[in-house]
């Protein structure tokens, strides 16, 4: 039997919601102070050889759906730091940072390519913020936080069961924006693998981990503030930089 990931596009997955019918980006569930929208979306190739995904849409892409094309919605305002990440792992060539920008909505657009674009939670995840009264979906230790709940694991365990459980054999590679403080955000994640694809799991480095099919790989996310990005780049001589390297090694050794 053949696997393949989502198509280019809206996705119709009903897995979480009590609702019916959903309606897209209208349709929620919360509890435990946390909610998702029902707007799930892939890109790229569901048959590609690496996969490249967030934990979830962020407030700039989420709330760019009824009014950006679907292939601006990813990444929206961050593809020249995205295609300077992927550079910088060996995944596109080494340029000018407006032709990275560039590259990176070729990779995004195309449904027959190398790439395929999501994120580990297809759906929007947002916490509430009770000093503010808001609903927000960016933050330090959202995952972590988010499957810590009943209500955030019963979610990340159906949504990576069915998106991540069975992949296509083409599959080498998976590309993890985000690290987490001490390395909290790849603990979760691999959690999340672990029991998606039950399996011999192995770490092989400090951001990378493979259960004999397909590696993840941890690389720094891109709303990172402050010197973060820089700082794993390399570009500061900063010790964050050794993180980098490994994800270059890790991503060379998975597509070997």
């Amino acid at each position: 039997m053949s696997f393949c990931l989502p198509s280019h596009g809206r996705i119709d997955c009903p897995l979480c919601y009590t609702t019916a019918p959903i309606s897209f980006d209208q349709t929620r569930e919360a509890r435990d102070g946390w909610r998702i929208t029902a707007n799930p979306l892939a890109w790229g190739n569901p048959n590609a050889e690496i996969v490249v995904l967030g934990f979830s849409k962020g407030p700039t892409q989420a709330g760019a759906l009824e009014r950006v094309p679907h292939d601006k919605i990813a990444y929206k305002g961050s593809r020249k730091v995205v295609g300077k990440i992927l550079a910088h792992v060996g995944l596109l060539p080494q340029t000018a940072p407006d032709c990275l920008s560039a590259a990176v909505d070729r990779l995004i657009a195309d449904q027959n390519g190398r790439f395929h674009f999501g994120s580990l939670i297809r759906c929007t995840v947002e916490r509430y913020d009770a000093n503010s009264g808001d609903w927000k979906g960016s933050g330090g230790g959202m995952l972590d936080k988010f499957v810590a709940t009943a209500f955030g694991g019963d979610v990340a365990s159906r949504c990576a069961s069915r998106f991540l459980g069975k992949l296509p054999p083409t599959v080498k590679l998976i590309v993890m924006f985000g690290l987490g403080t001490k390395g909290n955000y790849i603990a979760a994640s691999r959690k999340l693998f672990q029991n998606a694809r039950p399996g011999t799991w192995v770490a092989i480095n400090e951001v990378a981990y493979s259960d004999g099919k397909i590696t993840v790989v941890h690389v720094e996310h891109f709303a990172s503030l402050g010197a973060l990005i820089p700082n794993w780049l390399g570009e500061n001589k900063h010790p964050r930089a050794r993180l980098g390297v490994l994800a270059q090694e890790a991503v060379s050794m998975a597509l070997k």
